[in-house]
């Protein structure tokens, strides 16, 4: 197991658990409610972490991690599945999670 990600704000870590999760990708969230602790810890300490259960996957869920943070220059892209329109910054359809073909 490793750690793949760890961030302050909640809200990002579960929209990469979401993203490694719509890739297959074996993951799960560790300190999830532990800032509810911070006085008690250390705020280093409850930073909620997405981690990875095999290493196999580590070079794809670092992958994910920059995609989920690069600069989005590109244009919106219709979904070959359901052919809904999304932002050039989702690599899944947020309509029917399929992914983008590049």
């Amino acid at each position: 197991m490793k750690r793949v990600f760890r961030h302050e704000d909640r809200f990002l870590v579960w929209r990469l658990k979401q993203l490694l999760d719509a890739r297959g990708i074996p993951c799960f969230i560790k300190n999830e409610y532990a800032i509810g602790g911070i006085g008690e810890l250390s705020p280093f300490d409850a930073c909620p972490e997405v981690w990875i259960t095999d290493d196999d996957w580590w070079v794809q869920a670092n992958r994910s991690v920059e995609s989920l943070f690069a600069e989005s220059t590109g244009e919106h892209w219709c979904c070959s599945q359901c052919h809904e329109e999304n932002a050039p910054s989702f690599e899944i359809c947020w309509q029917c999670g399929h992914e983008h073909e590049n």
